[in-house]
């Protein structure tokens, strides 16, 4: 029987996750399995990544095959790595202390890389929300300023409503200033014709 270390899809549509399985090459995809030895989620930045490391080993040795994706997380996690030292303390190219050693510095470096990698993705990220955060200013102080214009053209149109309407008053008041000035003129006049009427009217009395 030909063993695979393989994927089998988990998750809803377009937020799928991974198991990582050891199976039968001749099972379906998501179908039946020996063992599952992690969990590979993509969706995350970085990818999370969980493996047992020992049990993946352990079916490495015994001749299991992984696939192309499977063997990049497998060489990812270190496991490849680890299996190679081993067959080299096997074939006595150095000892086990030897093959821990090299296993260790490398360990080391990649746990460096991968640090380097989180402090870059939080600063980039950082950097994506300043930008976002200017961008939400700069419209808000945008939509501001199209409300004050707003706000000072109706103003203006008030202003101007008023003054026309001042306007249009000014002349009935000036039309009635005119009519009173007219009448008191008459009045002035009538006073006079008024007086002599009476002065005749005692003369003949």
């Amino acid at each position: 029987m030909s063993v695979k270390i393989r994927l089998a899809r988990k998750g809803r549509k377009k937020q799928a996750y991974y198991h990582v399985v050891v199976a039968d090459s001749r099972s379906p995809r998501d179908g039946r399995f020996i063992e599952k030895i992690g969990i590979y989620n993509p969706i995350t930045d970085p990818a999370t990544i969980d493996i047992n490391f020992e049990k993946a080993l352990g079916w490495l040795q015994n001749g299991a095959q992984p696939t192309d994706t499977c063997r990049a997380i497998l060489k990812y996690k270190g496991v490849m790595m680890k299996k190679h030292l081993l067959e080299g303390v096997k074939k006595g190219a150095f000892d086990e202390a030897e093959a821990d050693r090299r296993f260790n510095e490398w360990l080391k470096g990649k746990e460096e890389k991968i640090e380097l990698k989180k402090s870059g993705l939080e600063k980039k990220g950082e950097e994506l929300r300043k930008k976002k955060l200017e961008a939400e200013k700069a419209i808000k102080e945008a939509r501001a300023e199209e409300l004050a214009k707003k706000a000072a053209a109706l103003a203006a149109e008030a202003e101007a409503a008023a003054k026309a309407a001042a306007a249009a008053e000014a002349p009935e008041e000036a039309v009635a200033e005119t009519a009173a000035g007219e009448a008191s003129a008459q009045a002035e006049d009538e006073a006079p014709a008024a007086e002599a009427q009476e002065d005749t009217a005692e003369k003949t009395e």
